[in-house]
């Protein structure tokens, strides 16, 4: 059974940090793209970061310089570092599979609440 499960999320200040985690199984990790994506209420879906198997990373212009996104192929985990919150990046957090035959797999999602 494919799955994907973010974990990381919480309630932090504006300014502080936070790492979301993301665990795949192995079926669909490897020679995948990866990708964070993130909803706010009353919004539509975005894409925050993706990343290649190779190592290629890309940002959204909102968080960038912000925001890293790394993954452990080894371990089959995906991760998000944000630094500088901010209340605009209020969101639930998707964790995003998209393997190289095209199949899309979504985790749960988590939800980042940044106060001001």
């Amino acid at each position: 059974q494919v799955q994907l499960v973010e974990s990381g999320g919480g309630l932090v200040q504006a300014g502080g940090s936070l790492t979301l985690s993301c665990t795949a199984s192995k079926s669909i990790f490897s020679r995948s793209i990866m990708r964070w994506f993130r909803q706010a209420p009353g919004k539509e879906r975005e894409l925050v970061a993706s990343m290649t198997s190779g190592g290629v990373t890309r940002y959204a212009d909102s968080v960038k310089g912000r925001f890293t996104m790394s993954r452990d192929n080894a371990k089959y985990l995906a991760y998000l570092q944000m630094n500088s919150l901010r209340p605009e990046d209020t969101a639930v957090y998707y964790c995003n599979c998209l393997t190289t035959s095209n199949a899309d797999y979504w985790g749960q999602g988590t939800q980042v609440t940044v106060s001001s």
